[in-house]
Order: structure tokens, then sequence, then C-alpha cells
């Protein structure tokens, strides 16, 4: 099993990605830590100078998994279902903006917060037809460069859109791309899921991505989830993708990056 852990490549406000800084320094650090890879949160492709981050990379020997997009939304507003159009095609632009990048590294997009919300004023109907429009386009985009997309089922204080893996086994037949799948995560599957093992082998191979972090959104073995179970029902189902860290930076990042890889391979 591979494991990396959450990295932002530019400032951010959203707690739980998990590094935030210096770049350089935190891929040095998640290597030093024994990761196999590093998550990019990137909010904008077009301040990434990507020779500079090939170096880095390829320096701390890392590989990048997946590329969030969610800070599109917590920077900037930017979603598919603003009842703005130019907001909406700001955000289908966006994320098809990444594709070069993810195309680079072999990552997959992930498609979280970007997704947005049922704002007020909008029918939750007229949503989810914006949203299919959007991943639609975004996955047909994305399918010519070989590159696969990855919503995120977030929990209900987070979003009115998408909150558990049968709305999202639901939307990928809606979008109907080979190319679209889940990001399923420990964290919002506590709070949504009847079984979190049941709900892992529902998804099966739509799962493209992976995110741990414990009940309380610490690191895994800080809080009450069974993750040997977890993790074992994962293997079950073939999955090959990472194990991804996007938890909250506590007590200290460093601290929290190296308990969770210490804690993950003990159950590998």
């Amino acid at each position: 099993m591979n494991f990396s852990i959450v990295v932002s490549t530019q400032p951010a406000k959203f707690q739980a990605a998990t590094f935030k800084g210096d770049l350089e320094t935190n891929l040095q650090t998640v290597a030093r830590l024994g990761y196999d890879g590093a998550e990019l949160a990137i909010r904008n492709p077009k301040l990434i100078d990507l020779a500079d981050l090939d170096r880095m990379l390829m320096a701390n020997h890392l590989k990048v998994p997946a590329i969030g997009t969610g800070q599109a939304w917590g920077e900037e507003g930017l979603s598919f279902t603003d009842p703005d159009e130019n907001v909406r095609t700001k955000a289908i632009q966006r994320i098809q903006s990444h594709i070069p990048i993810a195309a680079h590294f072999g990552a997959v997009i992930i498609i979280g917060l970007v997704r947005g919300i049922v704002k007020p004023g909008v029918e939750l109907n007229q949503a989810k037809s914006w949203l299919v429009e959007a991943l639609r386009t975004c996955s047909q985009a994305a399918r010519h460069a070989g590159v696969r997309l990855a919503l995120e089922p977030i929990n209900r204080y987070e979003t009115s859109l998408v909150n558990n893996t049968m709305e999202g086994l639901d939307l990928i037949e809606c979008v109907g791309e080979e190319n679209f799948g889940l990001l399923l995560d420990t964290f919002h599957m506590n709070i949504e899921e009847p079984s979190i093992e049941e709900s892992i082998r529902n998804c099966g191979d739509r799962i493209f991505h992976f995110h741990v972090a414990d009940s309380n959104r610490w690191y895994p073995g800080a809080g009450h989830l069974n993750f040997p179970s977890i993790l074992n029902t994962l293997s079950s189902q073939n999955y090959a993708g990472f194990v991804s860290g996007e938890f909250l930076p506590l007590p200290d990042v460093e601290t929290a990056a190296r308990k969770n890889i210490a804690f993950l391979k003990k159950i590998e």
C-alpha cells in the first residue's frame, strides 16, 4: 500500500490541508517521514512553476497521486452550482486547467467543495443538473488526456450536495463517463455511512482515491475508527491507489504526519 499526505502548493484557509507554508521544506519533510507521495492542493495551476515543482518532487522521490482543487471554492468561491453562470463557467475552466498537470504526474483530479452547495433561491434539481453538466464536460476533456476525476462525498455540515456514497454512485450513473469516479474519505464516511466497510465494498472499482482522517479529523489512531478493518476492506477491492492523509495538523503538522504514517504502516 502506498501512502501520501496533502501538501498545499499555495496559501490556503482550509485547516485540513495538512502541510501549508514553504513547499520545498514541506516536501522534504514528507519524504523524510517515509511517505511515497504528496497529494498536491493546487488552487490555480497558472501560479505553478511546473519545472520547479518537478525538481522538488524528483529530489525527494515523491509521486503525485492526486491534485486537490477545493481551494478554488475556499479562496475564490468558484463552484459548479453557483446561480451565476459566469462563476460556473470559471469553475469548469479552472478544473480543465488542472488537466495538463494531472496528465504530467499521472494524478487524479479531486472534485471536492468546488462542486458547490445548493444556494438560497436555487432548486435542488437545478443544482444537480448544473453539477452533472459540469462534471460531464470536465470528464470528457480529461478523458482525452488520460486523466480521471474523483468526486468526494462530503458530510452534510459542509455541503448539501452529494453527502454519501450512494449519492456518489447515483451521480456516476448520471454523468456516464468511465473516467469519473469517487474519492472516499474516512472522516466524512464516519458521519454519513451506516457502515464504512460496506460502503467501500459497494463502491468497488469506482474508488479512484482514498483519504484517511480519524473520527475527530485528527490523524488515524487519534480517534475511534477501526482502520485495520477499513484498510483491509479497501485492499479486498483490489484498490491499487494511494491512501492519502488529509487531517488537521494537530498537535502540530510534523507530529501528526509522523504518527499517521507510523500507525498506517503497522496495519500494512
